[in-house]
């Protein structure tokens, strides 16, 4: 019975040696192996995301541009008190804004 194992597992290992390809994922590297495929995995949903986002983007920038919807928008937002964010007052007084400055680190 012994025997037959060890003949199996010899076979086993003359086969996975014997073959032209090898599989990287079968060979043991011991920890190292968790370690590569972790950091692929984040490669690739990093690869994955990116590749969404720029899907996105491309779709919202090629949009339909006589849809101005989005002024509709803002100019709701306007009139509800939101400021806005590009008006020259607004820009003076935040720049004047000590808080806020020291909040960026510009100054102590």
């Amino acid at each position: 019975m012994m025997f037959k194992k060890l003949v199996q597992k010899l076979k086993i290992e003359k086969e996975k040696s014997s073959s032209a390809a090898i599989n990287p994922i079968d060979v043991d590297f011991d920890g190292r192996k968790h370690d590569f495929l972790s950091k692929m995995t984040k490669n690739a949903l990093n690869l994955y995301e990116k590749q969404c986002d720029i899907k996105n983007f491309t779709k919202l920038a090629l949009s339909n541009p006589e849809n101005t919807s989005h002024n509709d928008i803002v100019n709701e937002l306007f009139s509800k008190g939101i400021i806005d964010p590009a008006d020259d007052e607004k820009l003076l007084e935040l720049s004047d804004n000590r808080r806020f400055l020291k909040d960026l680190g510009l100054i102590d």
